[in-house]
């Protein structure tokens, strides 16, 4: 099952240059060392934003959770990025009671069970 309305998702700029990509942030600076490690940049911060949807509309979910609030949904998978490594990440959205866009909330690295940083394929 894909991602609900994935063609309307929506990926908060702020999510991407304040967070994702942001080495000042506390707790994003481990995921922005991640990112741009494979050519994403905050000068160009669209390019992670798309390759997010992309993402979305390739791969499977693979978890739900439904709560008063709305639902989450879980969807693992290679990100196609810049310098074409494309690292195995996990990114979580989430769709409000009464909304029907889904919108980002964050993504890490997924390490392969019984291997190293599989981040390189």
């Amino acid at each position: 099952m894909k991602l609900p309305n994935a063609f309307a998702a929506v990926v908060p700029r702020a999510k991407i240059t304040h967070y994702l990509l942001s080495s000042a942030h506390r707790t994003g600076r481990s995921k922005a060392e991640f990112f741009t490690r494979f050519g994403f940049s905050i000068e160009r911060w669209e390019e992670l934003a798309v390759a997010l949807v992309q993402h979305a509309n390739e791969h499977d979910i693979t978890q739900v959770e439904a709560s008063p609030f709305g639902v989450r949904y879980v969807i693992e998978g290679l990100l196609r990025s810049p310098d074409r490594r494309h690292p195995r990440i996990r990114a979580i959205w989430f769709v409000e009671t009464g909304e029907d866009r889904p919108r980002f909330v964050t993504a890490y690295p997924v390490r392969a069970k019984g291997h190293g940083d599989d981040s390189r394929t």
